[in-house]
């Protein structure tokens, strides 16, 4: 699980700078250009219609911020929003599920080189010999039509909100192998809801598994909830969390784990410290260069392509990498300039190459801290 020869080394946090555990210190992005920046700012939070050119081409932004160093060095909100709402994850979540699943891989209960753990799939079936490594590449071989527009495709609609709601990881997991499984990328929120049952089976979080805690909520997802709060959230100060899970009793890891936008910030400064945080390590040795590497299976030649384990790659220029969500969430890591970029918003598919565009101007705007 190394990263790539080319992969930037990960920033240390600066001396005297405070973890944000409790409270993010400030400071000021001295090496910015900040006439760019400001511009930038100004468009996405523009009024879409104020300039009498037709829509913003970003859709509208709701909130953005940015750390440098480990201070946040610039942060807006449009009208209505702010530092205390909390924002959808959709996709970002599946970088949270690898964190999670880093975790368990630290305490022995999983390793990448598992089986998924798929009562679908009977010993004598090929679906049987897919790994949790093969699933967090988006490279099972399974089908599944990753479409948020057209419900009459799209298998992220009907298991999200149609036929596969209540039970969204045997959705995903009932359909068949299209492709031999590591030869063929195709990014599917299906294989994560998978992903997160095979974690809960492995931590006992299941409705047949785990211990009564105790309230309202199923047996399952109060161990999931109790796991991610304990070993993941409350260590590095995110007291915002709200994940969602379905009737099934499994955390919806392809979609829902709504958070601040500084929370969301916590989490990915947590990566660009490659898993440690104020002196103790939260992610295994290698977790995060292992996000950040480039799959053996290729996704393509677009300018913004590239996907490690269940982490985007180079949205801000070579060896940056995010957690990417549907609607222009982000959370951007440019390892070389120590920074990280957080935008919530809600931009169409038509806006999904400007708002790259976009975040990869804002990163430039930065020099190096």
């Amino acid at each position: 699980m190394s990263a790539q020869d080319t992969a930037p080394t990960l920033p240390a946090q600066p001396h005297a700078t405070p973890w944000p555990t409790h409270a993010w210190p400030e400071g000021t992005a001295t090496t910015a250009d900040h006439v760019a920046l400001g511009d930038l700012l100004d468009h996405a939070f523009s009024d879409p219609s104020a300039d009498g050119k037709g829509p913003n081409d970003l859709g509208p932004t709701h909130a953005f911020v940015a750390v440098q160093a480990g201070r946040i060095v610039a942060e807006a909100y449009a009208e209505g929003y702010g530092p205390e709402q909390t924002y959808p994850s959709w996709s970002m979540a599946k970088s949270i599920l690898q964190a999670l699943i880093g975790i368990a891989v630290g305490d022995g209960t999983l390793s990448i080189f598992d089986r998924a753990q798929a009562p679908e799939w009977p010993p004598h079936d090929p679906r049987a010999q897919i790994t949790v490594d093969q699933l967090l590449r988006m490279a099972s071989g399974l089908a599944f039509d990753e479409d948020y527009v057209d419900g009459d495709v799209s298998d992220t609609i009907a298991m999200l909100f149609g036929d596969g709601k209540a039970d969204m990881a045997r959705y995903a997991a009932d359909k068949p192998l299209v492709h031999a499984i590591d030869t063929v990328f195709n990014y599917s929120s299906g294989t994560s809801n998978i992903l997160a049952r095979t974690l809960a089976i492995a931590l006992g979080a299941t409705e047949l598994g785990g211990t009564e805690l105790g309230g309202n909520m199923p047996v399952g997802e109060q161990a999931f909830t109790a796991f991610m709060d304990s070993r993941l959230f409350r260590p590095i100060g995110i007291t915002s969390a709200m994940p969602k899970f379905d009737a099934a009793g499994t955390w919806v890891g392809s979609s829902y784990c709504f958070m601040t936008a500084r929370d969301f910030a916590k989490f990915g400064l947590l990566y660009m410290r490659g898993g440690w945080w104020d002196g103790t390590q939260i992610l295994p040795n290698g977790w995060v260069d292992y996000a950040r590497t480039q799959s053996k299976v290729p996704t393509g030649d677009d300018e913004f392509q590239g996907y490690g384990a269940h982490w985007w790659l180079n949205i801000a220029g070579p060896g940056s990498f995010s957690a990417n969500g549907y609607g222009g969430q982000y959370i951007v890591l440019v390892p070389q300039k120590d920074l990280i970029l957080v935008r919530h918003g809600n931009s169409h598919d038509a806006q999904g190459e400007g708002v790259k565009r976009w975040v990869k101007d804002v990163a430039a705007a930065f020099g190096a801290p």
